[in-house]
C-alpha cells in the first residue's frame, strides 16, 4: 500500500512540478513593481490596481483601454507605464504602447500581485520623491527684466497636481502686460552649483529634471536672488557708494543696501538716493568693490544707466559695505557703465 501510495504521490508531485517551478520562475523577476499608470502625457491615470487584478490571473494580455478598464484620452494613443525598483535600489520605467503584449515574467511576486507601494509619489514621467531628479527648486520668478514676480509657491501648487503645463501670462499673471515673459527656476545641482532654467511663454513646463517636484516641498524662503542670479553669488563685495560728481558727492552706502534689499534692478537719476549734490550737472554713482583677488575696483554708473547688483556679492541682503572705508572719489579702478 506504501508503495501504490507513494508512486501516486510521486506521479502527482511530477506532474505539478513543471507549473509550481513555471509559478515560481514568473515570480522571480529581477524587478518589483511600484506603480502603474495609463494613458498619455496629457491624460493618465493610476492602473495599479487593475495591473494586480490581472496579475493574479497570471495571464499575459494585450494592451488597450479594455484591458485597463480606462480611457483616460478618447481616439489618443495610450500608453501603460509601469514603475519598479531593481534589485540595486534605482527606480526604471517599462512602457507598453497599445497593442503590444504584456508579460510579467520580469517583475518579482508578479502572480501574487503583493507588490505596489501607496506611498509612491510619482507621476507620468516617473517618480517626483526626494530620490529623483538632479536639481533641488530654490525660487522661481515670472516675468520680464523690468518686471517680475515670485511665483515659487504658485510653482508648487502646479507641481502637488504632477501637471506638465504650458506656459503663458495666464499661469501666474501678467507681470508685465504687452511683453514677452518667461518663468526661470534656479535650483542648486548635485555638484552644489546654482542654475537657471528659463521658460519662454508658449513652452511645456515639465518637472521630472527636479528633486521632490511632486510634494511641492522644495524651495528656500531665505534665497535672496533676483531675476539674473543668485544676489549672493558676485565676485565683488561692495565696500562703499558714491553719489555726485568730482566737485560735489555723497555716500549713499545705506540708501543703496535698502534699494538692494528690495532687489531691485533700478534706473538711476538724481530722485534715486533722495539727494542732488550738484544740482544742474551730470552726476553719477560709483561702487567701490573689492574682487575675488582682493584688490579694489570702481565700478561708475551715470545717470539715465541701470544698476544691477548681480556681480555684487550678497547684494539681496545688503550685508556688505565698510564703515571704515576711506576711499576717494577717483578710487582705484574704473569700469564705466
Amino acid at each position: 500500500m506504501f508503495r501504490i501510495h507513494f508512486t501516486i504521490f510521486s506521479i502527482l508531485a511530477l506532474t505539478l512540478l513543471p507549473g509550481t517551478l513555471a509559478a515560481q520562475s514568473r515570480d522571480s523577476g529581477e524587478y518589483v513593481i511600484l506603480n502603474a499608470q495609463y494613458g498619455t502625457e496629457r491624460n493618465h491615470v493610476d492602473v495599479t490596481n487593475r495591473l494586480r487584478e490581472l496579475a493574479r490571473r497570471d495571464q499575459r494580455f494585450h494592451v488597450n483601454h479594455d484591458s485597463m478598464d480606462a480611457d483616460p484620452e478618447h481616439g489618443a494613443a495610450k500608453a501603460l507605464r509601469v514603475f519598479a525598483r531593481d534589485a540595486n535600489g534605482r527606480e526604471q520605467m517599462f512602457e507598453f504602447v497599445d497593442g503590444s503584449v504584456f508579460d510579467g515574467a520580469m517583475f518579482r511576486s508578479w502572480g501574487r500581485a503583493d507588490w505596489g507601494d501607496a506611498s509612491w509619489n510619482g507621476g507620468w514621467n516617473g517618480r517626483r520623491g526626494n530620490d529623483a531628479g538632479d536639481y533641488w527648486i530654490l525660487s522661481a520668478q515670472y516675468g520680464s527684466e523690468r518686471r517680475h514676480v515670485d511665483v515659487t509657491n504658485q510653482l508648487r501648487d502646479l507641481a502637488r497636481q504632477d501637471r506638465v503645463f504650458k506656459l503663458s501670462y495666464r499661469t501666474f499673471g501678467d507681470p508685465d502686460e504687452g511683453h514677452a515673459k518667461s518663468l526661470r527656476i534656479f535650483a542648486r545641482g548635485p555638484d552644489g552649483q546654482e542654475t537657471m532654467f528659463e521658460y519662454q511663454d508658449n513652452s511645456v513646463v515639465d518637472g521630472s529634471r527636479f528633486r521632490g517636484w511632486g510634494n511641492g516641498d522644495w524651495g528656500d524662503e531665505h534665497w535672496n536672488g533676483g531675476w539674473n542670479v543668485r544676489s549672493d553669488a558676485g565676485q565683488f563685495v561692495i565696500l562703499s557708494a558714491q553719489y555726485g560728481n568730482e566737485r560735489h558727492h555723497v555716500d549713499v552706502t545705506n540708501r543703496l543696501k535698502e534699494l538692494a534689499r528690495q532687489d531691485r534692478m533700478f534706473r538711476l537719476d538724481y530722485r534715486t538716493f533722495g539727494v542732488d549734490p550738484d544740482e544742474g550737472h551730470g552726476k553719477s554713482l560709483r561702487i567701490y568693490a573689492r574682487g575675488p583677488n582682493g584688490r579694489e575696483q570702481m565700478f561708475e554708473y551715470r545717470d539715465g544707466s541701470w544698476i544691477d547688483g548681480a556681480q555684487f556679492r550678497g547684494w539681496g541682503r545688503g550685508e556688505w559695505g565698510d564703515g571704515q572705508w576711506s576711499g576717494r572719489w577717483e578710487g582705484e579702478g574704473r569700469d564705466r557703465q
